[in-house]
């Protein structure tokens, strides 16, 4: 795959900035590493944005995430290995991501809410919205995985 813009950040510095200012938002929140990086990988494979999987799978390994959950993560309804705080957070964030398709069921929100407090709801969602905005850059630039 050859990429449509080699250096996308170059081309348009102050819409990074604005983008990197989402991200330092999203890291200072009080979403835990760990289920920020699932956040991460999991819209990023809906969304097929192969950039982003390479690179979040990568700093979720480092992060401690185990290769098992990563390679569970497609099926992650139908595996033992996620926590109902971590279930929450993926509902969330397929429903979020396929949102023209079907908005955020009231089932999904409200359980999120019940586990995670309306305040980390609403992170949760800024931190999908972050992702889902990186990986149409990554994808529409055809930014390559390194």
């Amino acid at each position: 795959m050859k990429p449509r813009i080699e250096n996308p950040q170059q081309v348009e510095p102050k819409a990074y900035q604005a983008m990197y200012g989402l991200e330092s938002y999203v890291r200072q929140s009080d979403i835990d590493t760990i289920h920020l990086k699932l956040i991460k990988i999991r819209a990023s494979q809906l969304n097929k944005c192969a950039f982003c999987i390479q690179m979040h799978t990568k700093e979720a390994r480092q992060n401690g995430e185990t290769e098992e959950r990563i390679y569970a993560l497609n099926a992650w309804q139908e595996s033992p290995y996620f926590t109902p705080e971590e279930r929450a957070i993926l509902a969330l964030t397929e429903q979020v991501t396929f949102i023209s398709e079907q908005q955020v069921t009231d089932e999904v929100y409200d359980e999120a809410v019940r586990l995670l407090g309306e305040k980390k709801v609403m992170q949760v969602i800024m931190a999908i919205a972050t992702i889902n905005s990186w990986n149409r850059i990554a994808i529409s630039a055809r930014v390559v995985p390194q």
